[in-house]
């Protein structure tokens, strides 16, 4: 009786042994597929970098963006020790192919291939009419197309939690969030007064601060539904005082280190 149960035990730890190989191996397996990948699309990146040469300050700034995240790519490949932190790295490198796509539109040329949907960026919206407004003592204006005025791109997405729409911007707005991680205080107002009843915009400033994109339709279809409650609801509250945006310099941004962070791009690209 006991030599059986030291047969078992042993078999059953070979097993566990065996089971932990064969889970180990898949996992390294996975990580090496998903760096070869995100690998591929920052090589293909570097090399419409280095191929293009901006005419103009809409295709230089988009440029200057690739390249930014050109190196963020590679450095995010450097230290990614897991499939998902590898995603991390190609969703970087695909927002640097929309960058090169916005330098080849800003300079008149084919803008390239298609290019798999960033994170939230259906969602975000675009863009589609020229835009104008005073805020905090400046002007900040949007536009569908690339110009002297609007030489900022962004191409849709989410930037610490909050979406921004696809579009050409006189300065990029979204960049302190996108740097310290969090938006102002003013950024709601920022937002309603820049795409308010704009048809590329199908959110305001509530569908901004929840996150539109990020769950917030299934919240959406539940308010409007007949059988909803929604008598305890308050909207109110919304305080943009104390917003200082005073200072900040949209020109010839440098984020070095960025982390664009949670993508899956899906599939081979």
């Amino acid at each position: 009786m006991i030599t059986l149960l030291i047969v078992v035990v042993v078999v059953v730890a070979a097993l566990i042994v065996v089971q932990s190989r064969q889970t180990k191996k898949r996992a390294e397996l996975a990580l090496a597929d998903a760096l070869a990948d995100a690998r591929q699309v920052n090589e293909r990146l570097g090399g419409q970098i280095y191929g293009l040469t901006g005419s103009n300050d809409a295709a230089k700034q988009a440029l200057a963006d690739a390249s930014e995240r050109n190196i963020a790519a590679g450095s995010q490949l450097e230290q990614a020790r897991t499939p998902a932190q590898a995603k991390l790295a190609k969703q970087t490198a695909l927002e640097g192919l929309y960058y090169i796509r916005a330098a080849r539109t800003a300079m008149g040329m084919d803008p390239g291939p298609e290019i798999p949907a960033l994170d939230g960026q259906n969602t975000a919206g675009n863009v589609t009419e020229d835009r104008t407004i005073d805020y905090d003592g400046r002007q900040i204006a949007a536009s569908p197309n690339p110009s002297a005025g609007t030489p900022n791109y962004y191409p849709g997405g989410r930037v610490a939690g909050r979406p921004v729409p696809a579009g050409w911007y006189s300065e990029p707005w979204w960049k302190p969030a996108l740097i310290g991680g969090a938006w102002g205080l003013g950024s709601a107002l920022l937002f309603s007064s820049l795409f308010s009843g704009m048809e590329g915009v199908h959110y305001g400033a509530q569908g901004f601060e929840s996150g539109y994109g990020d769950g917030y339709q299934d919240g959406l279809a539940a308010a409007t539904d007949p059988g909803y409650d929604q008598g305890s609801y308050d909207s109110g509250g919304f305080d943009s005082g104390g917003y200082d945006s005073g200072g900040y310099d949209g020109g010839s941004y440098d984020s070095g280190g960025f982390d664009s962070g949670g993508f899956d791009g899906g599939g081979d690209f």
